[in-house]
């Protein structure tokens, strides 16, 4: 009989990944003060193992070292030990995650930083195998006890590289705010030089999705009309679309492929990806009107609303990579399993989805993918297209009835303000391009549960669970949801959103702006102080949270009338400028922001009765460079007040600068009027 496994302290949180090592052996503690105060009491130095939930090489290491006794003992004996879910304390992961590349260290996770016992760093790492890591633990303990000094030295030079800003790094914060055609050409040609210009995507395996970088390829078109940018976002999004990295039966992206082709994904899915994902594909569908991207919108939100939607109306971090202990098991299958399902369709099927007896993944299994459009397989196959839809339907059915009899992979269910806002953006961008009420029901309805639960006294929290809201908001939690609200507004033109947005606006101005650098912290001013208090300027696969405030500043300066936020946007995009030019894959959110910058943004104003039927048409050309406004009645918004229904009839005003056009009465005399002023701004592609 095997003893009972008893609980350490990580019982009593609310994260499934600090869960899943609540019954380790090791004494797990999480952030926080507690923590620090008995390493400082004890003399101890400090190990902070940070991970998430949908990473697979974190599972390996608790289960090869975290769950061994022996390996549990040393680390009891010698460190104070702390598990942080990184998606959780987004803070301590980037202070400790530069610290490990101050050190030459590649980051990644799970990350495994040692501290002493004022939460300073002297070394880390990431994974390590059970032999590497007691031996790790044992040095590191031992050097601690006996040269001390010489840890505490280092510790220092990492917090002194910590607590560096930036823009020094970087040489920044001198280039003023001047926007020119030519930088925004090479902002472009810098990008296309890494284009895989057969698969699509960058240049080099593993290949992530990266949304900001094709979003702003399609600004970058929309100012050119060059046909190479379009055409490489075409490639991506549909090997993107047609890999394995999409869920070919049930919709939804996974995190990355190992691959190049998009074929082999790390499996895991996560919610932050996806809603980016939605606004990507709902744009190219404006500008390309590809079938293709309206399946994958359409397939895409229906995997959100069916596997990380909440009762009440939240959206749940992520799947896990792996089931039963396998990796993808639960979305792969053998050519046998597959013969057993479909009887005598699988033939058909196979040459679909290109699966082989000997299978493209472990274990003979196969990733189902596509390699041709249904036209060129129903002509291949000598069948009528229409014939090929209804055959996929019915597979897809048939996949979906048979995963449901699986172990599903684990779900992450906490839920994150930041990346439900990019999920709320994600819907109000399908409703735009599509037209369908249900999108904006869930939007909506995400809307008020954010507003609600997440939101207290003007201030936003990062996370939710189980009726309780418990960390300070951060940067992007404000930054992704005020992005998402003006959205919102734009699709609806109702008032409470733009006017929630404009006081979170407010909030970060007085709580996490640096006035030296004009530049936005990412942490509130009024939260827990760690040793750096750091601010985001790469845009990684979320966008940084300065990038997405100074987007936001643009508009809402348009919006309110307030060269204050206008003024604001434009300096903090000239501080990083010079960066953007020469590294747009990291700063690609920035880029697309340029765009704005180049040629002034049109106000367009629609007011009257048929203003939401207005906007639908208008809805069906790609004009990103715009900002909507609309009343049926009444509004408080100054940019209306002197706008009026002329002789009874619903209204457009086309505005630029602060000057209107005419008022007209039609959408296409609309189009008119921004079509001859993006003319005037038109300048020649490469």
């Amino acid at each position: 009989m095997t003893a009972e496994k008893k609980a350490n302290r990580l019982i009593h949180e609310s994260s499934p990944y600090l869960l899943q090592h609540a019954y380790n052996p090791v004494d797990w503690y999480p952030w926080g003060e507690e923590a620090l105060k008995k390493a400082r009491a004890e003399n101890k130095p400090v190990l902070v193992s940070i991970g998430y939930a949908a990473c697979h090489w974190c599972h390996v290491m608790e289960h090869q070292s975290f769950e061994n006794e022996q390996i549990a003992q040393v680390m009891n004996r010698h460190f104070i030990c702390i598990k942080v879910d990184r998606e959780e304390r987004p803070d301590v992961d980037a202070v400790y995650m530069d610290a490990l590349q101050a050190m030459g260290l590649q980051g990644g996770w799970p990350l495994n930083v040692f501290l002493n016992s004022e939460a300073k760093p002297f070394y880390g790492g990431t994974y390590f195998q059970p032999k590497q890591w007691l031996g790790l633990l044992q040095n590191i303990a031992s050097a601690y006890e006996k040269n001390r000094e010489e840890l505490n030295n280092s510790a220092e030079q990492f917090v002194t590289h910590l607590n560096r800003s930036d823009l020094d790094k970087y040489g920044l914060g001198k280039s003023g705010t001047g926007f020119d055609v030519k930088d925004f050409q090479l902002m472009y040609y810098n990008l296309s030089v890494r284009f895989d210009k057969v698969l699509g995507g960058l240049d080099r395996a593993p290949k992530f999705p990266m949304p900001s970088n094709y979003l702003f390829l399609l600004r970058y078109y929309s100012h050119t009309h060059d046909e190479a940018a379009l055409q490489h976002v075409n490639l991506t999004l549909r090997e993107m679309a047609w890999g394995g990295i999409y869920d070919q039966a049930g919709g939804g992206f996974a995190r990355y492929s190992v691959d190049e082709a998009w074929l082999v994904p790390h499996f895991e899915k996560m919610l932050y990806d996806n809603g980016q994902l939605v606004s990507l594909y709902s744009e190219a569908y404006q500008v390309t009107k590809e079938p293709l991207y309206k399946e994958v919108v359409y397939e895409t939100i229906a995997f959100v609303e069916r596997e990380l939607m909440s009762p009440e109306g939240g959206f749940y971090s992520s799947l896990d990579a792996d089931s039963e202990g396998e990796e993808g098991k639960f979305y792969t299958f053998t050519k046998e399993e597959l013969q057993e399902l479909l009887g005598d369709e699988e033939p058909l099927f196979s040459r679909y989805y290109n699966i082989t007896a000997e299978g493209n993944f472990e274990h003979g299994r196969n990733i189902l993918h596509r390699t041709s459009p249904d036209e060129i397989f129903a002509a291949e196959n000598e069948l009528e297209p229409d014939v090929v839809q209804e055959l996929v339907k019915g597979w897809k059915k048939k996949i979906m009835g048979a995963r449901a009899n699986r172990i599903r992979p684990g779900l992450d269910d906490k839920i994150l303000c930041s990346w439900n806002a990019l999920m709320l953006r994600g819907l109000a961008d399908a409703y735009y391009a599509f037209g369908d009420k249900h999108f904006l029901a869930l939007a909506q309805q995400n809307a008020h549960f954010l507003l609600q639960h997440l939101k207290k006294d003007g201030k936003v929290f990062h996370n939710y669970k189980e009726g309780k809201a418990t960390i300070d908001g951060f940067l992007e939690d404000y930054a992704l949801l005020i992005r998402a609200l003006l959205r919102l507004y734009e699709v609806t033109f109702e008032e409470q959103w733009l006017l929630e947005a404009k006081q979170l606006a407010d909030y970060t101005l007085t709580h996490f702006f640096d006035e030296k650098e004009e530049l936005f912290y990412f942490t509130d001013n009024s939260s827990e102080k760690l040793i750096a208090r750091k601010k985001e300027l790469f845009d990684n696969v979320v966008p940084a949270s300065n990038s997405v405030m100074a987007t936001n500043l643009h508009f809402l300066g348009l919006l309110f009338d307030n060269e204050d936020y206008s003024s604001l946007s434009d300096k903090m995009l000239g501080k990083v400028k010079d960066l953007v030019v020469k590294e747009p894959s990291h700063l690609s959110n920035w880029a697309a922001l340029y765009a704005h910058k180049l040629t002034p943004t049109a106000e367009v104003a629609i007011v009257g009765g048929a203003a939401s039927e207005m906007r639908s048409e208008l809805s069906m050309f790609y004009l990103p460079n715009k900002v909507l406004l609309g009343k049926v009645a009444k509004s408080d918004l100054a940019l209306l007040q002197d706008k009026e229904a002329i002789n009874g009839q619903t209204t457009l005003y086309v505005c630029y600068n602060k000057t209107c056009q005419r008022p007209v009465h039609t959408v296409a005399e609309a189009l008119e009027q921004l079509q001859r002023k993006d003319e005037e701004g038109k300048f020649p592609s490469l």
